[in-house]
């Protein structure tokens, strides 16, 4: 089989899409479930904890470099469809069909994709690049110096524009998942009859529930609300 002519076909590049998209939503999972400790009164420590575990770890730095590689090609591959997709169509109906034959973020992936994509890139500069690369207070737990990524996060929320920003951004990410996630395995061949349905509940709790977790961190911090509970129990 000649995986070039594979990949450069619209179907392959249909398939690297779906497997990409999957890497990066196991991401956010584990993202969202660290970084949700922040919401907790007693969360800070756990928090810059598995922050430190996840920069220190080498396995961890190592899919790092997977993770922006899949990164890169989900963003390129996707505005490739878009393109190649645009120039087929030739010339316009009279008539849109509009919603009657599909959904308004199944037909704005690119538009929504592009907020994500400026979104990323800011929330890169502000916690990823002082994270890795150094400007971060540090704060000892037993001993033990680490990055004060907490107290990063709440100095960067505090700033309005800032979090109305990153609540946008999480709502491009939900409706970006809506489509994306049951298309992903609709691609892969993974929608059979007997389980679409569980596919398509799991996908809208996902594309719902973990963006709305993500948008909850600003405004948490923001407001300085807090739930009063030692944080989520992390094995770090």
């Amino acid at each position: 089989m000649n995986w070039q002519k594979v990949l450069h076909s619209s179907i392959g590049k249909k398939l690297v899409m779906a497997l990409t998209g999957l890497f990066l939503i196991v991401f956010l999972l584990v993202h969202c479930y660290v970084n949700a400790n922040v919401l907790f009164s007693n969360g800070a420590e756990n928090f810059n904890r598995a922050a430190h575990f996840m920069g220190t770890n080498i396995l961890v730095r190592i899919m790092e470099v997977g993770l922006f590689a899949g990164l890169l090609l989900h963003i390129l591959q996707g505005y490739r469809l878009e393109l190649k997709n645009r120039a087929a169509r030739k010339s316009k109906y009279a008539v849109k069909a509009g919603g009657a034959t599909s959904t308004w973020y199944s037909r704005s992936m690119a538009l929504l994709g592009t907020l994500i994509l400026l979104f990323l890139i800011i929330h890169l500069k502000q916690f990823w690049v002082p994270s890795r690369f150094g400007g971060l207070s540090e704060i000892t737990y037993g001993n033990q110096p680490y990055h004060d990524l907490y107290s990063q996060m709440k100095e960067v929320f505090s700033q309005p524009w800032v979090v109305v920003l990153y609540v946008l951004g999480c709502f491009s990410l939900s409706w970006h998942l809506l489509h994306g996630f049951q298309s992903a395995f609709q691609t892969l061949g993974w929608s059979h009859s007997a389980y679409k349905g569980l596919i398509r509940s799991v996908g809208v709790g996902f594309s719902v529930i973990v963006p709305l977790i993500f948008a909850l961190m600003p405004v948490f911090l923001y407001f300085g609300w807090e739930i009063p509970s030692g944080g989520l129990t992390l094995l770090f």
